[in-house]
């Protein structure tokens, strides 16, 4: 089931395909996940979002990660969690690493995802709240790490859906640029 839905999905037109699933019904049970988010406004936009995203690096003949791509598609249920978290006062987000297992694995069981996969999905979550965090050393390290630019991209996501505030991403964007700039030699 996951190789057949990475081919739908890496379509270059999984939008329209999705879509068409939907208003044809056919949707429920062979995308589990779209089921899920389906019913929030602000997780499908998320979603479509991410999915316009993937068919236009399809068209242009960029890498994709499935791990990126699953971890948009279950993020709603990640937030949903954090979020009920932060209200009973709770605000370490390690936690909530118990909570993504358990989705992972009920995931995992309909849809055979690798433990790869999975990893990048865990990554690119924990990747999340550390955005936050712009002073000091924090960012300089946050930078280094292998899952970063995926972890961005997925923060540039949250931003254009309207989840948190665009200033986020952009003093990232920012902050990579000016990285970049010292970076290269004159």
């Amino acid at each position: 089931m996951f190789d057949e839905m990475l081919k739908l999905l890496f379509s270059g037109h999984s939008v329209e395909c999705v879509k068409r699933l939907r208003d044809d019904g056919l949707h429920h049970g062979l995308l589990p996940l779209l089921d899920v988010i389906s019913g929030a406004a602000a997780g499908e936009k998320f979603v479509m979002l991410s999915l316009a995203s993937t068919d236009a690096r399809v068209k242009a003949g960029k890498s994709l990660s499935p791990g990126y791509l699953f971890a948009t598609l279950l993020w709603h249920e990640v937030l949903a969690s954090w979020e009920a978290r932060k209200v009973r006062g709770e605000v370490r987000f390690r936690p909530c690493m118990k909570r993504w297992t358990k989705l992972l694995n009920v995931q995992g069981e309909k849809l055979a995802i690798t433990r790869r996969v999975v990893g990048d999905i865990k990554d690119i979550w924990a990747l999340q709240p550390r955005f936050e965090k712009r002073a000091g050393k924090s960012p300089y390290r946050l930078i280094e790490l292998p899952r970063f630019r995926a972890g961005y991209d997925f923060l540039a996501l949250r931003a254009e859906s309207g989840e948190i505030d665009m200033e986020l991403a952009t003093w990232w964007r920012d902050f990579q640029n000016a990285i970049m700039r010292i970076a290269k030699p004159c």
